[in-house]
């Protein structure tokens, strides 16, 4: 993903709320299919890591990132924002993207 793109996408997750929160446990399977959840009707989510001691939020982005086929779009602090195009969306809906 270029530069630019990645810009555009962090200005229009500047609003958003986390639809996600990852607790104690870490990313595990029911917190990855919750994240894969939102970006299949999403496309761009953003999600809340605890203050947990052993939970780094840069690893976290990462693995999930690399789970779920998502780009990685900006991790500031304990927030993490996930981008990942969906097609169907775009045909289905007809209109603009569902962060806008």
């Amino acid at each position: 993903m270029k530069g630019k793109e990645r810009a555009e996408l962090r200005a229009e997750a500047h609003h958003l709320d986390p639809l996600v929160h990852v607790g104690v446990s870490g990313a595990t399977d029911s917190v990855l299919q919750t994240i894969d959840d939102a970006l299949r009707t999403h496309e761009l989510v953003k999600v809340a890591i605890g203050r947990h001691e052993g939970l780094e939020p840069r690893t976290i982005a990462s693995s999930v990132g690399l789970a779920l086929a998502a780009d990685v779009i900006q991790v500031i602090g304990r927030k993490v924002t996930f981008y990942r195009h969906n097609p169907d969306l775009w045909l289905k809906a007809r209109r603009l993207p569902p962060w806008k």
